[in-house]
């Protein structure tokens, strides 16, 4: 029988200082909303007004306004950027950029929609989907490489900030891997999650062990 990976249901643990990682996708940008396929490339978009709008309701959310963090990190990519910016003169916080909170690199689907992907790159589509191994027509970076850089990320947090908070502003690609780092699953549950702009999850770390505290919390842009 496997061991628990904690003693309750709770992220304390007596002894052991915990590190509480938020982390906020960024707002719409010019492709999200037709739901295009958008990674490193793509002419690295900023965000549309209706994105600085979502950013700034997610900035004085409840969340995220009681939250004391002690850093604010975020992806090189404009649209967190800009995400992150927004969120700074709110919170007062200084901006971090880290490399490998970048999103995944959809090489020649960059841009497209899904059926438009569906249609030119059927087989290659199809093989990603099939496996977390697999990169996009045309990329070198496969779901299970999103996870890895962003598992070391997770774990520089994790010992960093331990005993306190910290934001992070990225995608949707590394916030799943987030999430998959924390429950220990593999880079093909990506492909069981959605994240709306926007979005809010909250991990905590007590020790190595990690636990998912909110998933796609959007409640401030109600």
């Amino acid at each position: 029988m496997t061991e628990p990976r904690h003693g309750s249901w709770s992220s304390a643990r007596p002894g052991t200082a915990s590190t509480d990682v938020v982390l906020l996708r960024h707002g719409d940008t010019r492709l999200t909303p037709e739901r295009r396929f958008s990674g490193t490339g793509s002419g690295d978009p900023g965000l549309s007004p209706v994105g600085r709008d979502q950013t700034r309701r997610a900035a004085r959310g409840a969340l995220l306004r009681s939250t004391p963090f002690a850093a604010l990190v975020c992806s090189p990519l404009r649209r967190c950027r800009e995400t992150a910016a927004i969120v700074a003169a709110e919170l007062d916080l200084l901006v971090t950029v880290e490399d490998d909170l970048r999103e995944a690199d959809f090489g020649a689907w960059e841009g497209l929609t899904f059926a438009e992907v569906q249609r030119l790159h059927p087989v290659d589509l199809v093989a990603w989907q099939r496996s977390a191994d697999v990169a996009p027509t045309g990329s070198a970076e496969s779901f299970r490489d999103v996870a890895h850089r962003v598992a070391a990320v997770a774990e520089r947090l994790r010992s960093g900030y331990a005993g306190s908070a910290v934001l992070v502003v990225t995608h949707v690609t590394p916030m799943k891997a987030f999430v998959a780092h924390a429950l220990g699953a593999s880079p093909m549950s990506f492909f069981a999650m959605e994240l709306s702009s926007a979005a809010v999850c909250r991990v905590t770390y007590t020790g190595e062990d990690g636990l998912l505290r909110s998933f796609n919390d959007t409640s401030h842009l109600a």
